[in-house]
Order: structure tokens, then C-alpha cells, then sequence
């Protein structure tokens, strides 16, 4: 759990190339793009996350004499080597999508222009961080979207495969839209709102279901929500949550915020008749929220079913993503910088199209319509290159070639969308908080098209290759088969 003990966070490999590296003398400064091949699933879009504790990893990484000592009694590395770690430190620069951004297949989402021994080390725990936070933002932005405009409450930390994975998966559901979250050191260490009720526990603790309900009211008259399916919702649960909510106003406590929860059976036709109970009683305003395995898929079901509910606990589905655990990010050198200064584009080629990279110092515009403000297409481009959005603009699908749209000058703007964070060595981009990160993803999904957005057969957004870097990706492929 420590925020600056992550140095050994690698896989050996990364450690035995350096040391080659290290033994040949080469240590050219190289260019490594991360990017993903397909939106987790099946869905139109992914949400960037993770990017605060890259650059934690990043400012802390360094060799302590007990890291040396370990890799030491493995019998793999010289004394030279290890003196060389003891004291390394990040010299490069890292460039990146900012935390909450849209993000989309194929296209760089973070890029380290380092010495190739540093940027080899490095790849591992950025992709341990990256894949993990976009996976669970990406989730639950999917799960806000399906609640249409009900607030989501994370409470997975008991069935998140870890510390870790519970702490910054909450972090990561915070952004991708999450109102709040059960974990309370997530609420303590990124400053968010932290969530909850009570267990059928404290029902069962008690003589009676009455008697729990008017403890827990007496407690918390503020945040009143009462667990009514520990014995039977409709004939014992609502009847006695009706009864302690009468009490309380009878009394003349003003309750803020009271209701009931469901956390079993079916939700749709519970929650229903559990309105139609709370109304008649004169609790109009009650909330009903639910719980039990909840994903988008059922909450969309459910919203079709017209279920009275409108706050949300998921917990299982979403932390652990369960449906797609995998973000499947992967880190590969586009670049090569020679003996110029000149960075010679580098590609990898495959039987499988999808995964041939793109080559080069690149960097990515998002072009927008600019009657609407939504995205258009994303466009991967040499690092160098410049556009005059007053000039027409014909973009193109790098696979299917044919598939062309031409964009007439003055109708749609440009953003270039990987910025800086490193540059040499030292930290020059400030993290928002998780709260405004969260805000800005908010944002950002405005500017997608509602066929996007959608949760089945969503349209996919067009990620471009400029002209020129489709040229110089043709020429490799060219050369390849030439050779």
C-alpha cells in the first residue's frame, strides 16, 4: 500500500534487458506509446485514469540498498549494474492524456521519451496503474449512464481483488461518475464523498426489526436509509421503516435524508409496491435505493421496467469490472532517436492488422463539430505537424481507406490532447483533485454523441492517421515485405 515503495513493481525482464543495455553501451533515448486496442465491453468509448499515481511511481523511483541487495542475491546482475541502480533516477520526459478524457481504441494515451533503459523500466507499473484505473472508470461510467442521471454509490472494497485494487478502484469509479464511495480510506486519501447505511447485522442484533430501525433513525435521523429485506420487504420491512419515519415526524424531527434500501428479490416489483406503500403513508419524498449485484445491463432493465428506484449501490460488477476484467493497455516503441537527433519511426508488424503499431513522435488531436461540440474523430499525428481549422480537412479511416470525410474549413475545432508531464526528469503538470477530475470527465462525455454513449452496438469514433504518418507506416509495411 505504499505510495513510494514501488521501484521493484516490474517484471524481471525489464531488469535483465536493462543490464543488457547497460553491458552493450546502448542507451539511446527511445520513444514507447501506450494505447489499447478495444474499448472494455464492447462499448464506444473508454475514460483515461490512473495518471496521479504514474507520476507518484515516476517522482519515487529510485533503488534502495535493500532493493540492490535483493537483486544482488539473485546471481544476475553485475556489480557495475547494481551500482548503476543504486543511483538511478527518471531523466525523460512523459507525455499524457489528462485523467477523466475520453479515450478511444488504437490511439497513444500516455508516451515516455526517455534513455532506453529508463523507459524500458518504467513500462510495468504504468501499465499495472493505467489498465487498472481506465478499466474501473470506464466501468462505472457505463454504470452512471445506464442509472440515467440516479446517483451510484461504489461499495466493492469487500470483492475488489485487494487493498490496492479496492483503494484506487474507488478512485477510479469516482471519476468515471460515482457519487460517492463505502471505502473510507479512498474518502480519507483522495478527499470523496464517502457513503453508506447498514448491514441486515444490525437488524439481526436486535429483538426485532421495530426496534433495529428506530435505533438506527435515533442515531442518524440526517441519513436515514433503512435495510427493509431482512425478513420480508412488503409485510415486515416498508411497514415497520413507515412506522419509525411516522414517529420521527410526530416527534418533530426533521429527517434530511431517509428511505429504505433493497437488497434482494425483484427490485422492479419491489420497489414499486414499496413506493405505492411510502406515498400512501404521506412519505412522498422517501428515496428508494437498491443493492444486489447490480451491473449496467440490470440497471438498464430495470429503468425499462420503470423500478421505483433512484439511488444505486453497486458493488461486485463494477470494482472488479467482471463482465471485462481486463483493459488490455500495452506499452510499444515507435521511435529511435540516432545519432542526428532525429527520431527514426519504428513499427511492429503482425498477421493481425489491429495489432501492427503506429510509428513514430506522435501526438493526437480530437477534432470537434463546431455547431454541437461533439467529437468528430481523433486524429494521430507526427508531433510536428500543424492545422488551420479554417482550411477543409479530409480525414480517413487508416484500415479501410475508402472511408473518407472531408470537414470544410471553419466548421470544427481542434484540441491536441497529450500533454506534458514530465520533461526532464522533473514534474510539470499539476493533478487536479478526484472531485474535479470527476467534474471534468462529466464534461467530457457531453461532447459524445448519444449513439456513442449507448450500451449496445454503439457507434465508434473514428481514430485517423494524418497523411503524412500514414505515408511513412505504408513505407515500413513496404520495406517489410520487400525484405
Amino acid at each position: 500500500m505504499s505510495r513510494h515503495d514501488l521501484t521493484l513493481l516490474t517484471d524481471f525482464y525489464e531488469l535483465t534487458m536493462m543490464q543488457g543495455y547497460y553491458e552493450k553501451g546502448q542507451n539511446e533515448t527511445v520513444i514507447f506509446d501506450v494505447f489499447f486496442r478495444q474499448n472494455p465491453s464492447n462499448g464506444g468509448y473508454s475514460i483515461c485514469a490512473g495518471l496521479e499515481q504514474v507520476i507518484e511511481y515516476v517522482k519515487n523511483l529510485n533503488f534502495t540498498y535493500e532493493d540492490v541487495d535483493y537483486l544482488r542475491s539473485l546471481g544476475m546482475f553485475s556489480e557495475d549494474f547494481l551500482h548503476y541502480l543504486s543511483g538511478f533516477h527518471f531523466t525523460g520526459d512523459i507525455y499524457a492524456i489528462p485523467e477523466g478524457t475520453v479515450i478511444f481504441p488504437k490511439e497513444p494515451i500516455l508516451k515516455v521519451i526517455a534513455p532506453i533503459m529508463e523507459a524500458q523500466l518504467v513500462e510495468t507499473a504504468i501499465l499495472n496503474i493505467i489498465n487498472h484505473q481506465c478499466l474501473i472508470a470506464t466501468k462505472a461510467s457505463r454504470v452512471v449512464f445506464a442509472a440515467g442521471g440516479d446517483g451510484i454509490m461504489e461499495f466493492g472494497l469487500r470483492r475488489a481483488q485487494g487493498p490496492d485494487a479496492g483503494l484506487y478502484g474507488a478512485r477510479a469509479a469516482i471519476i468515471g461518475g460515482c457519487i460517492g464511495t463505502s471505502n473510507v480510506l479512498a474518502g480519507q486519501r483522495f478527499d470523496v464523498p464517502v457513503l453508506g447505511t447498514h448491514a441486515h447485522s444490525w437488524i439481526m442484533s436486535f429483538p426485532d426489526e421495530y426496534t433495529a430501525f428506530k435505533a438506527y433513525a435515533q442515531l442518524y435521523p440526517d441519513n436515514c436509509i433503512l435495510l427493509v429485506d431482512t425478513y420480508d420487504t412488503l409485510k415486515s420491512g416498508v411497514p415497520n421503516a413507515i412506522r419509525v419515519f411516522s414517529e420521527m415526524r410526530a416527534a418533530g424531527v426533521s429527517m434530511k435524508k431517509y428511505g429504505i434500501r433493497l437488497d434482494s428479490g425483484d427490485l422492479a416489483y419491489l420497489s414499486k409496491k414499496a413506493r405505492t406503500m411510502l406515498d400512501e403513508a404521506g412519505f412522498t419524498d422517501a428515496v428508494i435505493s437498491a443493492s444486489n449485484d447490480l451491473d449496467e445491463y440490470l440497471l438498464h432493465d430495470l429503468k425499462m421496467q420503470q423500478a421505483a428506484i433512484t439511488s444505486w449501490g453497486v458493488g461486485t460488477n463494477l470494482i472488479t469490472s467482471k463482465d471485462c476484467p481486463s483493459f488490455g493497455g500495452v506499452y510499444k516503441l515507435a521511435a529511435i532517436q540516432d545519432e542526428s537527433g532525429q527520431f527514426v519511426p519504428k513499427i511492429k508488424i503482425s498477421e493481425n492488422t489491429e495489432k501492427i503499431t503506429n510509428p513514430g513522435n506522435k501526438t493526437v488531436f480530437r477534432i470537434y463539430d463546431k455547431p454541437t461540440g461533439k467529437v468528430r474523430a481523433d486524429l494521430i499525428c507526427f508531433a510536428d505537424e500543424t492545422y488551420d481549422t479554417e482550411k477543409d480537412l479530409l480525414i480517413f479511416d487508416p484500415i479501410d481507406t475508402w472511408k473518407k470525410t472531408k470537414l470544410p474549413g471553419g466548421s470544427y475545432t481542434m484540441r491536441e490532447i497529450l500533454v506534458p508531464i514530465f520533461r526532464n526528469g522533473e514534474c510539470v503538470y499539476q493533478s487536479p483533485s478526484v472531485m474535479e477530475i470527476a467534474e471534468y470527465c462529466r464534461q467530457e462525455k457531453k461532447t459524445l454523441w448519444e449513439e456513442t454513449k449507448r450500451l449496445f452496438y454503439p457507434h465508434q469514433v473514428y481514430v485517423d492517421l494524418s497523411d503524412s504518418l500514414y505515408e511513412v507506416k505504408k513505407s515500413l509495411l513496404d520495406q517489410m515485405d520487400m525484405d
